[in-house]
């Protein structure tokens, strides 16, 4: 499919706009021609971030919005044709100390959005993220979308919600809705100042600084990894895809690795990077889902999605990125 043409003079509207993948995504449409506007709430430590859309800012609107705030989503959404809905908490400590909050972003406003879209831009289609964490501890790998669900915390918990309002409003209502279940999503413009939203981050804090990374147990846990670029094709590619409507999908990598491995590439990007291992704190454990591997095998055979870049290549990508950019991001 010609993405281009596509998106060439539509409206779209992406929620959380100024985060990580919302500023990419954002990026790639104004290549195309798209009139794009971001949504973001700039809430402190979520990952939106002006320097995200520097490159695109004379190119797209931006609406300061939280979308707990049901007034003003009606007169963001409408006469949309595409809305690429990202906005949401990730971090599962951070659900974990506040699941009040979590809930009202992940799921709350959710229904907000959901209704807004319903009776103010029931021709869109919505593309929403979710997350390979409603599936708890796996107890199958490579991991299908058919798996059970159970999620291992506040976070997936509520992330689920919001991935099940999405597929209750296309049955229901008719509205054209994809969710796609991404798993540790990595590349530039990612939030690398703290370590609450997932840990590829962080190690890329350390790995640029020049500082230690600290790995549980013996670092042996499985986990795949996305790069941005490829979760971006994937949220294009389910957009105009008729089959995606009111599906959901595995994202997933090249392939899987351990996350001794993954702080061994780091080092060789910065060999100033030290590793060291400590016992898995209890709180951690509870909360941690074991190894996972995701299977896509359903968005490959759909939808022609699969994964480009390989994690050595995307981390350094990344790694790149940031090199001369440390004080916008840090």
């Amino acid at each position: 499919m010609n993405l281009n043409n596509s998106f060439e003079n539509k409206n779209i509207v992406i929620t959380g706009g100024l985060g990580f993948i919302g500023s990419n995504l954002a990026e790639r449409l104004c290549q195309f021609g798209a009139n794009v506007t971001l949504l973001d709430s700039m809430l402190p430590d979520y990952g939106g971030n002006e320097r995200n859309v520097e490159k695109i800012k004379d190119k797209v609107k931006i609406s300061y919005t939280d979308m707990r705030d049901p007034h003003s989503l009606p007169y963001i959404v409408k006469n949309s044709d595409y809305i690429f809905n990202l906005a949401g908490q990730i971090s599962h400590i951070d659900s974990m100390n506040d699941p009040i909050q979590d809930l009202e972003i992940n799921q709350k406003a959710q229904v907000y959005f959901l209704e807004a879209v319903r009776k103010y831009a029931k021709n869109s289609i919505v593309v929403h993220a979710s997350t390979r964490q409603i599936y708890g501890k796996t107890i199958k790998t490579p991991t299908d979308e058919n798996h059970p669900i159970a999620p291992t915390d506040v976070n997936g918990i509520n992330k689920l919600g919001g991935e099940l309002y999405h597929t209750l409003y296309s049955k229901v209502y008719g509205i054209k809705t994809v969710s796609l279940r991404l798993t540790n999503t990595y590349g530039p413009r990612q939030l690398i100042r703290h370590n609450r939203q997932g840990f590829i981050g962080w190690f890329m804090n350390r790995a640029l600084l020049g500082e230690e990374i600290v790995l549980y147990g013996d670092g042996s846990q499985i986990r795949d990894f996305t790069y941005v670029d490829d979760v971006v094709d994937g949220l294009l590619l389910t957009s105009i895809n008729e089959k995606a409507w009111g599906n959901v999908y595995n994202l997933g990598g090249i392939r899987p690795y351990t996350l001794l491995e993954t702080a061994n590439i780091l080092k060789n990007l910065n060999p100033n990077l030290t590793i060291r291992f400590i016992p898995f704190p209890e709180e951690r454990k509870k909360i941690d889902i074991g190894n996972y591997i995701a299977d896509y095998n359903k968005i490959k055979s759909e939808i022609n999605w699969k994964p480009k870049v390989d994690l050595p290549d995307g981390l350094e990508k990344m790694f790149n990125f940031y090199k001369g950019k440390l004080e916008n991001y840090l």
